[in-house]
């Protein structure tokens, strides 16, 4: 069997923390959409985790580092527009049940992109849950540190400081827009507009020209309608307070007809 090993350095003297709440999450749960733990060393100063392999790496790796990620050349054009839908729906299963876990629900609180890890079939996996947490937060042991990744973290948490399920939803919502886009959450660039992707993704949404800023791979292969609809799914993640954003069972069946969509024939559409 092929297993991924994490080790833990130690003389850092950090990560015990991380490292005990990965065990117990992986522990308790299991689902085709959530990366497994195989087993795992806590003895003397070894931190080791051991997980399935997922052979084809992780999401971001595809969206933009191709050059890298990708050995065979003709793989390139295989990232398709269908591809990319089915691995978003599968993402968004593995949060639904994390957030509706019996014992109160665990928040992820680091969906990233480098955090959606695929096998040797493209199907998806979320990973890295060293900084979940379960249930309600409680107030008074909320640390000043931040969590949680730039370019992905929930603003309504700079006001309140309380990550919640909805933290999940709005970073996941950036997430849609590095699969559409092919570019990172935050950019060095001369536009300030462009710096932070979800900003520059909305501004293109309100002018209904989301097409525009899309991976030029993808252009004149997106249906127009799924385009549009799944333009609003990043729109309705990524709305400035957590109650106005959906929760992930509504995500996967906006993603779900957004595939539906890809796969209808658009009236009078050139391809």
């Amino acid at each position: 069997m092929k297993v991924a090993v994490k080790r833990s350095d130690s003389s850092h003297g950090q990560g015990l923390r991380e490292f005990q709440t990965e065990i117990m999450v992986l522990s308790r749960i299991q689902h085709r959409h959530l990366v497994s733990l195989v087993g795992y060393c806590d003895e003397g100063l070894e931190m080791i985790l051991v997980y399935e392999f997922m052979e084809k790496g992780t999401l971001r790796d595809h969206l933009y580092d191709r050059k890298e990620c990708l050995k065979n050349p003709s793989a390139e054009t295989e990232f398709t527009w269908k591809q990319r839908l089915e691995i978003c729906i599968g993402s968004a299963k593995g949060l639904h049940y994390l957030h509706t876990d019996p014992h109160g629900g665990i928040f992820h609180r680091d969906v990233k992109s480098t955090n959606i890890l695929l096998d040797e079939h493209y199907v998806a996996k979320v990973a890295d849950f060293g900084l979940s947490q379960s249930g309600m937060p409680d107030p008074d042991h909320i640390r000043m540190s931040m969590k949680g990744s730039f370019g992905y973290l929930d603003p309504e948490y700079f006001r309140t400081l309380q990550l919640t399920n909805k933290s999940d939803v709005y970073s996941f919502g950036v997430i849609l827009l590095e699969v559409l886009c092919a570019r990172p959450p935050i950019v060095n660039s001369k536009q300030r507009e462009e710096i932070n992707l979800a900003e520059w993704g909305m501004f293109w949404q309100k002018e209904g020209h989301l097409e525009k800023i899309i991976d030029p791979l993808l252009v004149g292969h997106i249906n127009r309608n799924s385009l549009r609809k799944f333009g609003g799914i990043i729109e309705k993640c990524l709305k400035a307070q957590g109650a106005d954003r959906p929760n992930m069972l509504d995500v996967c069946w906006d993603l779900e007809y957004a595939l539906q969509l890809q796969q209808t024939p658009a009236h009078g559409e050139a391809h």
